[in-house]
């Protein structure tokens, strides 16, 4: 009889399959991004709304177009790999917290060290203006770049490049797709908006009023940023990047537009002193969030031959912690085969890379009764057992 596979294990696929879902979760964002906004403009006219429920609806509409399409994309691909790495709702909280906190500390000490350096000039603070502009803006957004934004690219496209290809390659795809996404989205949203007769932003490869040089270099060195922080050891990484995304744009909203967008407290920054300070912000968010996958790979067991050594600490926690889960030793399956438990350090290594924890068991290969050893048959790869005899038996 032959050997059998299980049909949901599936291998990694061919290149171009990897880039063309990469590039369908940057059109996902983009058609979300444009629709929602012309969209939204459209209703808002039509419900006459004003202030910050204006605000709202469109931001709302994007998220609803574009989070439960990639959820069905990648739920579609059974056995596919890395998960979206979204987590469960506790987990989450604690991943969100955890990019919050480490984008805003690196921001206080580079506008704390700008400040000293005389490079930034603070107004008067309004505490109940701050706070209140904070809240507001945190969910809009949310709902408007953050979540859609990395649910499509850091998630989708990320998880879809990672599946076929090493992490500097994926994160260097991610970041291109997350480029093009600006400006197709003004494509889309020319297009709808002449379908539903509203007006539209001109279209071109960065927003209106942005410099068209500094624009992508920023917004490159973000990417990679969302990147480190999404690829942070958590069961939930892909709230740490939204936690990083909603603190970028909230400190720079605060800090650089706090003016004209009346958020209770500004700065006067010089243009050039503005984009060292933004960047070097970042670049200390992705060196502190590298820096922790660094730390944790440490603990991963190395790999020499075609045995896996279970070394630290951390290694052998996690292995006491799988042997309950996957089966030791030969075990019958529903098809009359034996299962092939993987190598527990291997599970604990991609566990911590891709940060599902207890949600990530390899799939298993199910070999058919005939293609498995008999019972008491000697490996060829392993010498045979000795045989003890009691001292009193002669051999004949």
């Amino acid at each position: 009889m032959a050997t059998k596979e299980n049909r949901s294990t599936t291998g990694p696929g061919p290149a171009w399959r990897a880039w063309g879902r990469a590039l369908l979760g940057g059109a996902v964002m983009a058609a979300a991004l444009g629709t929602g906004n012309a969209l939204g403009e459209a209703l808002v006219r039509a419900l006459d709304l004003d202030g910050y429920p204006a605000q709202l609806l469109p931001a709302a509409l994007v998220s609803a177009l574009a989070v439960p399409v990639v959820l069905a994309l990648r739920a579609g691909r059974s056995g596919s790999g890395r998960p979206l790495g979204l987590g469960t709702p506790a987990s989450a909280a604690h991943g969100f917290a955890r990019g919050l906190a480490v984008t805003t500390a690196c921001a206080a000490l580079a506008l704390g060290g700008g400040t000293a350096a005389g490079w930034v000039r603070w107004s008067g603070p309004d505490p109940a203006g701050l706070v209140s502009f904070l809240a507001g803006n945190a969910l809009v957004a949310v709902l408007l770049e953050a979540l859609p934004e990395e649910t499509t690219l850091r998630g989708y496209a990320w998880a879809s490049l990672r599946d076929r290809f090493g992490g500097v390659l994926s994160a260097l795809g991610t970041t291109l797709v997350f480029l093009l996404v600006p400006a197709a989205s003004t494509v889309v949203q020319a297009g709808v908006a002449h379908a539903v007769g509203v007006d539209a932003p001109p279209m071109g490869l960065a927003p209106a009023g942005q410099d068209p040089v500094a624009y992508p270099v920023l917004l490159s060195v973000f990417g990679l940023t969302l990147i480190a922080a999404r690829t942070a050891p958590g069961r939930a990484p892909l709230w740490a990047a939204i936690g990083t995304h909603l603190a970028f744009l909230s400190v720079n909203r605060v800090v650089f537009e706090g003016g004209r967008r009346d958020a209770g407290w500004s700065a006067h920054v010089s243009p050039v002193h503005a984009a060292v300070l933004e960047l070097g912000y970042l670049a200390a968010t992705a060196a502190v969030f590298t820096g922790a996958r660094l730390l944790a790979s440490r603990g991963r067991a190395p790999v020499s031959g075609p045995r896996t050594a279970v070394t630290g600490p951390r290694v052998r926690a996690a292995a006491a912690w799988l042997r309950p889960v996957l089966p030791s030793g030969p075990r019958a399956t529903a098809s009359g085969g034996r299962r092939v438990q993987p190598s527990a350090a291997t599970t604990y290594s991609v566990g911590v890379w891709a940060g599902s924890g207890s949600r990530l068991v390899p799939p298993v290969r199910v070999l058919s009764r005939a293609s498995a050893p008999p019972p008491g048959a000697v490996s060829r790869g392993r010498p045979a057992t000795a045989v003890r005899r009691s001292p009193g038996t002669r051999r004949r």
